[in-house]
């Protein structure tokens, strides 16, 4: 009985011991996991590399670029060309669009737009084609063993496009479908309207399709454009995929090589736009709309400013879960569910500094103040340290994501060629966000950020607006957005 009572005493203090331990280990986690997130240590991101890749020309202008990927049995390509709507007469509004669709949805000179498309899916293929407002696209896809019959298909869109005249009438269509919709989406609405503002509704940067302008399309003026600025010394390619590099350039001499266009080269220069408007509060009415959608802003930079990588830094500190629009004016004074501050810049052309949200239409006015107040305060106080290190880490964290594959990659590369950038343009973008400090973002502030210069556009319903706006001190001016269907009437 002894030996049992014992055996029971040492069974008892083992369990006191255990359940002691436990908890004090238990208590350690809890202290451990009520620290703050600020207390959390990472390692350092590795650095960043470029895949090795190989440009060179063909004897005809072509610029090359091939980029081997052997983890998965595809080969990708996309061309860049050196055209652009903003190169569209300004009566012919929708041409350069036209003809980057049809260029591939026409079909070829040795196959039709059903052919090719039969091809095309059968094979689990693409080949696509567009123009935008600086640049013109071509691209495909295929597994790897279908190359040679792809490629070849490629070639032949952008070498020798047929403009299907029953595919030019359906696009045509679709484009008038477009014009009549365009006024059902507020935020459509707002941003074609801005633009408006900002660069002049003349600007190649604002101009926007009309019944018109569509009127004064016909087929021969696609294959004109197409001629113009489709060519060989116009065009950066680019490779990736699974393929061995002497083979692939043999390919491409064989295919492309001895394209030659005869006629002169055209006129690829452009004057920089400048802002239309300086000032007021323009309104597109919705009278339905029981709320405002809102821009603000005014004309903005270049990539190769050489501050971007501070107003960068600007456009962290304004957005956000973290950012200071988000916790002023969607937590602190409910004006908003949405809302957001940018520098947007672009390669070659001022892009615009825009800020905006949707609010009730009651809070019309409130809102726009608080949105030039936080703006404001961005040149009259400095920052402070946390809001800075939060803005530079969520843009450097954020860096890996611009190298997720090498097609990414390489299309960066064939872009900054393209708009005269340098390769490592990237690399110093990232050394300046990271030598960025408190001073800079407030004398960058001061001189890029400019409220007096802030053009307003609200769409909403005007007669519950305007009574807001009085006190703003600005011209109040009504924008119209109505749709010419007398235009259309001609068709």
């Amino acid at each position: 009985m002894k030996i049992k009572l014992h055996k029971i005493s040492q069974w008892l203090a083992f369990s006191l011991v255990t359940i002691f331990l436990i908890i004090s280990s238990h208590q350690g986690v809890l202290a451990d996991v009520t620290r703050s997130y600020k207390d959390l240590q990472y390692p350092p991101l590795p650095e960043i590399k470029l895949p090795e890749y190989q440009r060179y020309q063909l004897k005809n202008g072509m610029v090359v670029y091939l980029m081997e990927d052997h983890q998965l049995p595809l080969i990708s390509g996309s061309a860049i060309v050196r055209t652009g709507s903003r190169f569209e007469p300004s009566n012919q509004v929708g041409l350069a669009e036209l003809t980057g669709s049809l260029m591939r949805l026409g079909g070829t000179k040795n196959h039709p737009p059903d052919q090719l498309n039969t091809i095309l899916e059968q094979k689990a293929a693409s080949i696509e084609t567009s123009i935008g407002d600086t640049s013109g696209s071509a691209s495909f896809s295929s597994l790897s063993y279908d190359f040679d019959m792809v490629f070849p298909l490629f070639a032949e869109v952008l070498q020798s496009p047929a403009f299907d005249n029953q595919q030019f009438e359906l696009q045509k269509t679709g484009a008038r479908g477009a014009i009549a919709r365009r006024n059902d989406n507020p935020r459509d609405i707002a941003r074609r309207e801005f633009d408006k503002l900002i660069y002049g509704e003349s600007s190649p940067y604002a101009r926007t399709v009309e019944y018109e302008t569509l009127n004064n399309i016909s087929r021969e003026d696609l294959i004109n454009f197409y001629s113009k600025y489709v060519r060989p010394e116009n065009i950066i390619l680019g490779i990736v995929g699974d393929f061995e590099p002497e083979e692939m350039k043999v390919t491409i001499e064989k295919t492309f090589d001895n394209w030659v266009v005869s006629t002169s080269s055209p006129n690829l220069e452009t004057t920089s736009p400048q802002q239309k408007n300086t000032n007021g509060i323009f309104i597109a009415d919705q009278p339905q709309l029981t709320q405002s959608n809102i821009l603000l802003g005014h004309l903005g930079g270049k990539l190769k400013d050489a501050n971007y990588p501070t107003l960068s830094v600007i456009n962290g500190v304004l957005n956000g879960f973290g950012g200071r629009l988000y916790n002023e004016i969607r937590s602190r004074q409910g004006l908003a569910y949405s809302v957001y501050g940018i520098w947007s810049a672009n390669y070659d052309f001022p892009g615009v500094f825009i800020a905006g949200g949707q609010t009730k239409t009651e809070t019309t006015g409130q809102f726009i103040k608080s949105m030039i107040s936080e703006i404001d305060r961005l040149r009259r106080e400095s920052i402070t340290e946390d809001e800075l290190n939060y803005a530079k880490d969520s843009i450097l964290n954020s860096f890996v994501f611009q190298f997720q594959n090498p097609t990414q990659t390489l299309s960066r590369l064939m872009t900054y060629e393209y708009y005269g950038y340098p390769a490592d343009f990237i690399f110093d973008y990232q050394k300046a966000i990271k030598n960025t400090t408190v001073s800079n973002v407030l004398t960058t502030a001061q001189e890029y950020l400019t409220p007096d210069k802030i053009v307003t556009l609200i769409v909403g319903n005007q007669d519950n607006i305007k009574s807001q706006l009085t006190n703003l001190n600005q011209p109040i001016k009504t924008v119209d957005i109505s749709i010419d269907k007398q235009s259309n009437s001609k068709l």
